[in-house]
């Protein structure tokens, strides 16, 4: 392929080509640096709720509504879960460790959002288990199996 092909390929959907960091991926990497330099010079949990709900009102449609819903259940049913961003995402934590967060599907073009669970969760089951779904919509099933494996993590 010639240079100028590669280039106009990166320039139409963002990736390289050769294998390497999207231009959403380097986005993220940029967010999350600032996001660690913002948690050095504030630790309180309000602050982190601000950002949370600034990069949700950054979404729209579906990932929005997905994002405000799973947002306000944490906040009304988990409050020993704190706020804060992670590489850009909407993310919870307990104890001080990150242990969800959520992926709207725009953000790196994908069909559908993701609620994913870092190992801090301990959502262990055996030798096989998910620490991550796929959210097309949110539904009055799809919170009550949300409520359900977060209730598992914070126990």
């Amino acid at each position: 392929m010639a240079q100028k092909e590669i280039k106009d390929k990166k320039n139409r959907n963002g990736n390289d080509p050769s294998g390497g960091f999207s231009d959403a991926e380097k986005e993220a990497m940029k967010e999350r640096s600032r996001e660690l330099r913002q948690e050095k010079s504030s630790k309180s949990k309000t602050g982190g709720e601000e950002a949370v709900i600034e990069k949700i009102n950054e979404m729209a449609g579906e990932d929005k509504k997905i994002a405000l819903n799973l947002h306000e259940m944490v906040k009304n049913d988990f409050p020993e879960l704190a706020f804060k961003t992670w590489y850009g995402f909407p993310a919870y934590t307990k104890d001080g460790k990150m242990i969800t967060f959520f992926q709207a599907s725009a953000r790196f073009g994908e069909r559908y959002s993701t609620l994913g669970f870092s190992g801090d969760a301990r959502l262990d089951d055996g030798v096989f288990w998910p620490t991550s779904y796929a959210i097309l919509e949110w539904n009055d099933e799809v919170a009550a199996e949300i409520k359900k494996v977060i209730k598992k993590v914070v126990g």
